[in-house]
């Protein structure tokens, strides 16, 4: 069994903008809300290794752990993993961006499992999913298309 969530949101902005400011994982911690550290570990070509870290949650337990992101400039997509899969089986992410009236589409497709023994399944996994990125997606959107208007000024 395994799950997927995918999502989409247009950017008024040029597509080398968008694609410039979303694959800076190191500046991911302006560009997200929910992110307090990314750290980057090792570069191989255009594959970067790297840690996030999520601000303290409530209980003010940090949370991170280790992705694996390569970027194909030339297609316009992005492969991603989890190294560190936490409470996930497996975590795999595909960014695609595609020029539209308007903008750029940028999706997401996150397919993953969430391990048999977490309290909490893959339909819950899913829906919190879902949530986060209501919330990241109209920031991105928000910094990117402010970067942009700061550019033609």
């Amino acid at each position: 069994m395994s799950a997927r969530t995918e999502a989409t949101i247009v950017i008024d902005a040029p597509m080398d903008l968008v694609w410039d400011m979303t694959n800076d994982v190191e500046s991911w911690p302006e560009l997200f809300t929910e992110y307090a550290e990314a750290e980057i570990l090792e570069r191989r070509g255009d594959t970067v290794r790297f840690r996030l870290a999520l601000h303290p949650d409530e209980d003010g337990k940090v949370w991170s752990w280790v992705s694996e992101r390569t970027p194909d400039r030339e297609s316009r997509t992005v492969r991603a993993h989890r190294v560190e899969t936490g409470p996930f089986e497996f975590m795999n992410i595909y960014w695609e961006y595609l020029p539209v009236d308007g903008g750029v589409e940028m999706r997401w497709v996150q397919e993953f499992h969430v391990k048999d023994e977490m309290p909490f399944d893959d339909d819950a996994m899913a829906e919190h999913i879902r949530g986060n990125t209501a919330e990241q997606m109209p920031h991105i959107k928000e910094q990117v298309e402010k970067a942009a208007r700061n550019r033609s000024s």
